[in-house]
């Protein structure tokens, strides 16, 4: 079957490291720090006491007020980071059919801060909110994207915890490859830096307990000892590539490749050998053409967890065989921590920057892998290499495994 092109001509960035894809991507090139003690929730009775919270973001710079009254957090995070999307791709919405730009982001668990304001008031009597559940349900980023812009077409949220905001790059892509749509706003946000995310995560034993920021996030190093909560949003612009041309657009990389599996194996642990993410990475290659030897740079998941980062090491040795040896692997969760539904859709920015300016951010805070963790994670300072195809992998609790492959232009 004849399938479309598919193209990004626009991103958008709401991060721990700063709240556009320009200070975001300095942020990493510099190596600076976005994790920080817990600020936003009392962590005095926690072991987790570090997060990458979102810093200066007001709403009022990106939607009008009574819109952001209406919306979680997670929402206002989303529709900031598609209001740069949009003005970065020049695309005039006026002069487009809406019905053929459509809206696929997601979020892993919705307005988090809006249930713990609302749910002790079932229980004294006062008012709840009639706006409550329309703010807290996860599909309300794509619907408060699409009312914000005017985007009458396919509008999607899917919701597959850390894999989320890579499912939804994704699945637009391939919308896009089908004829679906000319245009798709995609990607995934987050705000779960709230008591029910920190002491959740926390009580998973997920989080970790170190309480120094210069060493908490540490990917792929042998002392890491769990993640660091993150928050935000990533959005990019998908466009059929002769509708970017036609209209002059500015291409920044093509999307390629695009895989998806299931571990099938526990809710919350990767599988042990690999095979679940690693068969995701075959199937992006063979979606985009191309071996492992094309493969220049991976965005990992790394998250700092013991089993993720080993697995995951696995599961790229299993996609790339001899290969895997020469590839340049980062996380850019060092710096940002964890943003969850998020996660994935910056990553997929940190791609295409990388491929752009043919440079890798360095891993920040890990030192030095254990044994089988034998791969060239980028510690110590960050490289510039050619770049020509870059992937991004993302693992979910519940055995969710996404990769995306990007492609210079």
């Amino acid at each position: 079957m004849d399938t479309k092109r598919v193209v990004i001509t626009g991103m958008g960035a709401i991060t721990p490291l700063g709240n556009d894809v320009e200070t975001f991507w300095n942020g990493l090139k510099e190596g600076r720090n976005g994790i920080g003690p817990i600020t936003k929730v009392d962590v005095s009775d926690c072991k987790a006491k570090l997060a990458g919270e979102v810093k200066d973001f007001d709403p009022k710079d990106y939607m009008d007020f009574k819109s952001a009254k209406r919306m979680g957090l997670f929402s206002q995070y989303a529709v900031a980071a598609t209001k740069e999307a949009l003005e970065q791709s020049a695309l005039d919405i006026e002069k487009e059919d809406p019905f053929k730009i459509g809206v696929i982001v997601g979020c892993g668990i919705g307005a988090m801060e809006k249930h713990e304001k609302e749910i002790p008031k079932f229980y004294t009597g006062k008012k709840v909110d009639p706006m409550y559940i329309p703010m807290v349900i996860t599909n309300m980023a794509s619907a408060n994207i699409s009312i914000q812009f005017g985007l009458k077409g396919k509008n999607m949220d899917i919701s597959t915890a850390c894999a989320t905001g890579t499912h939804c790059i994704g699945e637009a892509f391939n919308a896009i490859r089908l004829g679906e749509a000319d245009v798709m706003v995609a990607g995934g946000t987050e705000a779960a830096v709230t008591p029910s995310g920190v002491f959740g995560f926390a009580a998973l034993t997920a989080l970790s307990t170190n309480d120094d920021p210069e060493t908490a996030s540490r990917p792929f190093d042998k002392d890491r000892d769990g993640f660091v909560l993150g928050e935000g949003a990533g959005v990019v612009i998908l466009e059929e590539y002769e509708h970017a041309v036609r209209r002059g657009a500015n291409i920044l990389a093509e999307v390629v490749g695009y895989g998806v599996t299931n571990d099938a194996y526990h809710i919350t642990s990767p599988a042990p050998d690999g095979s679940g993410a690693g068969t995701a990475m075959k199937l992006a290659m063979e979606c985009a053409g191309i071996k492992p030897d094309d493969i220049d740079y991976i965005n990992a998941h790394g998250t700092s967890t013991h089993l993720n980062d080993l697995y995951e090491t696995r599961a790229i040795k299993y996609a790339l065989g001899d290969a895997a040896k020469k590839v340049s692997i980062n996380s850019t969760k060092s710096m940002t921590g964890h943003l969850l539904g998020g996660a994935g859709a910056i990553e997929a920015i940190v791609c295409v920057k990388a491929i752009n300016e043919n440079y890798v951010h360095v891993t920040r805070n890990s030192r030095e892998p254990e044994e089988e963790l034998d791969l060239d994670y980028t510690f110590g300072q960050g490289k510039t290499r050619e770049i020509t195809y870059a992937m991004s992998n993302s693992l979910g609790f519940g055995g969710h495994n996404a990769t995306l492959i990007f492609k210079g232009m």
